[in-house]
């Protein structure tokens, strides 16, 4: 498995070594190791999520903000726009975001440290992610950011307006959200 740096260096870009042929593929979506030795430090994982998601969902921008989560993303059926946005006052990245897409074909995933804010928009039909968490999903402590906040100004592949939950369409602007010091 192969780790790359994105433009903000501590959310990275993992690519698996696809073994197919005409009876289907395989591939090591996790190597607890080799995780490791990428991301540079130890890491537990606590939590393991699967959602499902239709055409033009947009999920996000979440975070939890006294129980961060360190998430590793992955497609297993479908597309996705995934995004990560530093959080973190004091970061070199603070207020940057980066994106990828994240799709069942190509087997990509995507390491979002804590401290990192995440979302995503699908861009198939349906899409199911499946993460890994770093810490318990903690609901008195998620907060959530607008995925439209012109500060931030994330080119989503828009074709259609998203499909939003009533919580993302009340998200605080990133200039009045309560973040990490």
């Amino acid at each position: 498995m192969r780790a790359r740096p994105l433009a903000i260096p501590d959310v990275l870009l993992f690519e698996p070594q696809v073994h197919a042929d005409a009876r289907g593929f395989l591939y090591e979506s996790f190597h607890q190791a080799r995780f490791e030795a990428a991301v540079g430090r130890s890491v537990a994982f606590v939590q393991d999520n699967h959602s499902k998601s239709g055409a033009g969902v947009l999920r996000g921008l979440h975070y939890q903000l006294h129980r961060p989560q360190g998430k590793l993303v992955r497609v297993v059926a479908g597309s996705v726009f995934d995004v990560a946005v530093d959080l973190r006052r004091g970061s070199p990245g603070f207020g940057q975001w980066v994106g990828e897409v994240l799709s069942a074909e190509n087997c990509r995933q995507m390491w979002i440290p804590e401290g990192f804010a995440h979302g995503f928009l699908v861009l198939s039909d349906a899409a199911e992610l499946l993460y890994k968490a770093t810490d318990y999903w903690s609901p008195g402590n998620e907060r959530c950011i607008a995925w439209n906040d012109p500060q931030l100004a994330i080119d989503w592949p828009l074709t259609i307006p998203p499909v939003l939950s009533a919580k993302d369409q009340d998200a605080a602007p990133f200039a009045t959200a309560e973040l990490y010091d």
